[in-house]
């Protein structure tokens, strides 16, 4: 029978074990629910892009995994962000603190996106963003548990530059919505222009959503820069496009949007829109499994997706995964399966998550069709080429991001 202290010991050491082993073994899920919050633009003007599309995108993710992880059911819910950090940073707190939401994905507004990083830091919860565009958020704002994955203003600047640079255009003026994105964007479009042998001759900002862009690119005209860039996004973008070519600017100087989307080039025309060039993370006529796809999205929105509608469905897709691999819902144990693994789909080629949070993907250069090159609805693009994510995306060598510094 053996010594009576060792019968009592190896039950002990059983236990602790157990426990110790055991809690990876077994499957923990918080409130036996896994729950998906989408935070979006709903009623403004970057819903379009994101907003109901998003809350479509991440459902699809959900059905098509099983409605299930780990045997518990998977929950989606959505807010509107409003544009406004305080109503997104609060929605985001009720959502982590008090209604047991365990990812948050989309976050289309660089100045709610940087807010929410912050909560997701201070909380150990998981936030994937798949709207923001700044690549501040894998930079100074940078967090264990926030990944940035469809594209950023790094990426979309590299792509809309080289180009036109490589026409001889060397001096640039650019024209940039009045908040972080744009900013950044600035900023971005500056170092690669610089970089390229060009000059930033003058920049000017406007306010999110603006309602009249004249003065703005009265400045553009009046500099007789080549090239007019465009820091802004979605209905902002499309207007200033739109009084551009009523001021007869367009016949002389070249615009160049940094941020552009297949529901921006819709809005437009092809008449306004053909010959621009820009850079994507997605375009539904790319390959068959992303006809596959959007078409599936096309029947329930009635339009094609955006690369956020897109990068929504896979995110949440990956993250069902990572939560399956790692036996649990919790935030920081996610966030190292996802950085752990190659990620790949319709929409991650070659997909990767740094320690920085970026998630590194191939990126398309794409330039939009003329009208009589369009064969069919929303046959809009003709992909140039592809943009490899190592030469897409800001190196880690030149990271701000203390996660790096600190690997």
């Amino acid at each position: 029978m053996g010594h009576p202290f060792l019968r009592f010991l190896l039950p002990l050491a059983g236990a602790f074990w157990a426990g110790c082993g055991g809690a990876h073994a077994q499957a923990s899920v918080s409130d036996d629910v896994v729950r998906i919050g989408v935070l979006s633009d709903m009623s403004g003007l970057y819903a379009d892009t994101a907003g109901r599309g998003s809350v479509e995108s991440a459902r699809m993710a959900v059905q098509d995994f099983g409605g299930k992880v780990l045997g518990k059911k998977i929950e989606v819910v959505w807010a509107d962000h409003q544009n406004k950090a305080d109503i997104g940073s609060t929605r985001a707190r009720e959502w982590f603190d008090r209604e047991g939401v365990d990812l948050i994905v989309d976050i289309n507004n660089t100045s709610v996106a940087v807010a929410v990083n912050n909560l997701a830091r201070e909380r150990n919860k998981l936030v994937i963003n798949t709207g923001g565009a700044s690549d501040i958020l894998t930079n100074e704002h940078c967090a264990p548990t926030a990944i940035h994955y469809t594209y950023d203003s790094y990426a979309l600047a590299n792509g809309a530059v080289h180009g036109i640079l490589a026409q001889g255009k060397k001096d640039w003026f650019i024209v940039g919505v009045d908040y972080a994105f744009g900013k950044a964007m600035t900023s971005n479009l500056t170092e690669f222009v610089q970089a390229g042998g060009g000059k930033i001759v003058g920049s000017t900002f406007h306010p999110l959503n603006a309602s009249d862009f004249s003065s703005f690119l009265l400045q553009a005209q009046a500099s007789k820069a080549p090239v007019i860039a465009l820091a802004n996004a979605t209905a902002d973008t499309v207007n200033t496009i739109k009084a551009a070519n009523e001021f007869g600017i367009t016949r002389k100087q070249t615009m160049v949007p940094s941020l552009m989307f297949i529901n921006d080039i819709h809005a437009l025309g092809l008449k306004h829109g053909q010959g621009m060039v820009f850079a994507t993370g997605f375009y539904w006529d790319r390959t068959d499994e992303t006809r596959q796809w959007a078409r599936r999205f096309f029947e329930k929105m009635k339009k094609m997706p955006s690369m956020i509608h897109a990068g929504a469905y896979s995110a949440v897709t990956q993250y069902l995964k990572a939560v399956q691999a790692a036996g649990t819902d919790d935030g920081l144990a996610v966030a190292r399966r996802l950085k752990a693994e190659p990620l790949k789909d319709f929409f991650a080629q070659n997909g990767r998550v740094r320690e920085d949070g970026r998630m590194v993907h191939d990126m398309f250069l794409v330039e939009v069709k003329k009208p009589d090159e369009s064969r069919y609805p929303w046959d809009y693009y003709k992909v140039l080429s592809t943009i490899p994510g190592d030469q897409a995306f800001r190196p880690l060598s030149k990271s701000a991001c203390k996660l790096v510094k600190a690997s």
